[in-house]
């Protein structure tokens, strides 16, 4: 089993899944259900993709992994943005800083695996 406490990459994502499960109950409430939907998928990704990335067959396989964590990452800050500027979406303000700390974690971790 992966350990939660020495890996803040895990961590960080875990808490923040269980964030985004929370305001996405929040958006179908007020019956944002597309974005609630595209939020809670690609949102919950980047943890799933992290935590895939913990077991690989291959260095290539890690880094994959964890460029696909990327992506996720890139899709949930768009639709962040959309509630942050949209008239009538409700906002997290904490989800915004969790996945720009979470980002510089993935993308320090593909650049020092792209080095080596």
């Amino acid at each position: 089993m992966i350990n939660f406490e020495n890996n803040p990459l895990i961590s960080k994502t875990v808490q923040f899944s269980l964030d985004i499960i929370e305001f996405c109950e929040l958006l179908d409430e007020k019956r944002k259900f597309v974005i609630a939907k595209q939020l809670l998928r690609s949102g919950t990704s980047i943890g799933a993709n992290s935590f895939e990335a913990q077991n690989p067959h291959s260095k290539n396989d890690f880094i994959n992994k964890i460029k696909i964590a990327a992506k996720e990452l890139e899709e949930t800050k768009y639709w962040l943005y959309l509630c942050k500027h949209s008239k009538t979406y409700p906002f997290d303000e904490k989800l915004e800083l969790q996945i720009t700390e979470i980002g510089k974690i993935i993308y320090k971790i593909l650049s020092t695996s792209l080095k080596n």
